[in-house]
């Protein structure tokens, strides 16, 4: 095992060498979903490592990027109707359902997916739309929080995301102490780890544009999560992305929604700042 994990390490490391890697310049063609033209290339926000920042999806094959731009084909938009029933059904002691509060989704909802992670106060840490959703359900709604990536969690969140399709991503560092999670989740994003000992941002800055197993490596961006993943096959949430991605590199996965988590993925927002929300980007 050990031989295989140094096998593995030298392979990937290899990729990081000018030396017989393999490149694949981003497309230059325009998304389209729904008569909405979405922003997938911009300037990138001061003290970023790239000068522009690229949606993963200019990085995909022909027959991948095809699927997202039409909503009839793309089978993440299953999740977005899933979503919709959840939240038109009452659930918990309060006989309440999201639509009891919030009413129409695509009027209170729209834009709102953009703008998290936000600080929560109450919490004293910042939250995503899954830890909105459980707080909504147990303060408000008198039901359990959802076990975390469980079928109902994971198409609100992309029915919640889907309400703003099209939006810039925008996170404000302002807000309570997001900036020191900022701060955290940079660290982390740099920090090698597991038995291949490998960081974030090898993959996504040190090899963005290289082939990877028959894949394209991207910036990493987020702004279309959750995503269909034709690999899943399934609706694939972020953080079950992040505990992927650390998984691969053979180390302990930390639990969804952790210090640690939630810090990645402040940061890792705001390198995708003014990129439209995609969700449900296709992926591979």
């Amino acid at each position: 095992m050990r031989r295989l994990s140094l096998a593995l390490a030298a392979g990937l490391l290899a990729m990081s060498s000018p030396l017989g890697a393999a490149f694949a310049d981003p497309v230059d063609d325009k998304l389209i979903i729904d008569d909405k033209e979405m922003i997938t290339r911009t300037k990138a926000p001061e003290g970023h490592p790239f000068e522009e920042v690229l949606s993963g999806w200019l990085f995909r094959e022909a027959e991948t990027r095809a699927t997202e731009a039409d909503s009839f084909a793309n089978p993440g938009m299953l999740a977005v109707e899933r979503g919709q029933e959840i939240w038109n059904t009452v659930d918990g002691t309060a006989g309440k359902s999201c639509a009891s509060c919030h009413e129409d989704a695509s009027v209170s909802m729209k834009d709102i997916g953009a703008r998290y992670p936000k600080w929560d106060a109450k919490a004293n840490k910042p939250i995503n739309i899954e830890l909105q959703i459980d707080k909504c359900r147990t303060e408000n709604m008198g039901a359990e929080a959802y076990k975390f990536d469980a079928e109902e969690q994971v198409a609100l969140t992309t029915y919640i995301k889907h309400q703003s399709l099209g939006t810039p991503v925008s996170v404000d560092l302002k807000q309570g102490e997001m900036q020191t999670w900022w701060n955290k989740g940079k660290d982390l994003y740099y920090t090698r780890m597991g038995q291949l000992n490998l960081s974030c941002s090898n993959c996504h800055e040190n090899s963005m544009g290289k082939f990877i197993r028959a894949d394209h490596l991207s910036q990493g961006q987020v702004n279309g999560f959750p995503t269909y993943r034709f690999s899943a096959p399934a609706m694939v949430s972020l953080h079950n992305r992040f505990r992927g991605c650390i998984r691969d590199t053979r180390a302990e996965m930390p639990k969804a929604f952790s210090d640690d988590l939630m810090a990645l993925e402040v940061y890792v927002t705001w390198r995708g700042l003014g990129l439209s929300v995609e969700t449900p980007a296709v992926r591979q």
